[in-house]
């Protein structure tokens, strides 16, 4: 009988899962010999434990890995969508009022989608929905200051202290508020585009601050969600995150 396999570490082989390899390479992460160098090489980890030895059997419904400190999703169940939510259509599975919803767009999905934060009615751009319900409430807590960026249309021109206040903090009626970056992008007589970077997520933070500073959104929307952009996506449309995505929203998620 062959030697049980080891970890460097510790011991988190499971005689009755599948080989680390094996699991890998369906993932994405290359061929099985590539993800087998991967192990050799000490880049993975499960259950916070680096493993060596390609011998090693995990349980992908209940064990973690890691490779190269980035989360490595294998649950199939598991979705990541990004969504580009057109204006009019509020951020719920339903609406008292009759207002176009998100069920309207992803409401035939067999799972229960979480989305992550709230755009109002009249932003649109970038929304985030998941069934990995632990996931979407980390990255909705403060505490993970995860960044969003939006881009707004104000009447201009821009008054050239409003990004030094702005980054120095505005007081608002539940409290200071103060934006990780600012920048004028364009600028046309009578109007000029402005992105904005921060981690808050109050309700209608973007354009109370914009009012606050006299520079009052005309229109607003959300480009990138931590490292999930916006990018091409079309308004109304959905795509799946890439492993990529999907491990960096982890990352900044502390999982």
């Amino acid at each position: 009988m062959s030697p049980r396999p080891t970890t460097r570490t510790g011991d988190v082989h499971d005689p009755a899962g599948i080989r680390l390899q094996k699991l890998l390479a369906a993932a994405g992460l290359g061929s099985r010999r590539a993800c087998e160098r991967l192990i050799e090489a000490g880049r993975v980890q499960v259950d916070g434990q680096r493993v060596t030895e390609l011998g090693v059997r995990v349980d992908p419904a209940k064990q973690v890995i890691h490779v190269d400190g980035t989360r490595v999703v294998l649950d199939e169940t598991k979705v990541y969508l990004a969504f580009n939510k057109p204006l009019g259509v509020v951020s719920t599975m339903s609406d008292e009022r009759g207002r176009p919803s998100l069920a309207d767009y992803v409401g035939a999905r067999n799972e229960r989608l979480f989305h992550v934060g709230r755009l109002d009615a009249e932003t649109e751009g970038l929304l985030l929905l998941t069934n990995d319900g632990e996931l979407a409430h980390r990255l909705q807590h403060p505490s993970y200051e995860i960044p969003k960026i939006y881009m707004a249309q104000v009447a201009g021109p821009v008054a050239r202290d409003v990004g030094r206040r702005l980054r120095e903090g505005i007081e608002l009626e539940d409290g200071k508020v103060k934006v990780d970056s600012f920048k004028l992008v364009d600028s046309l007589p009578g109007r000029a585009i402005v992105e904005i970077v921060l981690h808050e997520g109050r309700k209608h933070v973007v354009r109370r601050l914009l009012d606050a500073v006299d520079q009052p959104a005309l229109a607003l929307a959300r480009t990138q969600v931590g490292p999930v952009r916006l990018g091409e996506l079309k308004p109304g449309r959905t795509r799946a995150l890439n492993r990529e995505e999907v491990g960096g929203l982890h990352r900044a998620a502390g999982l």
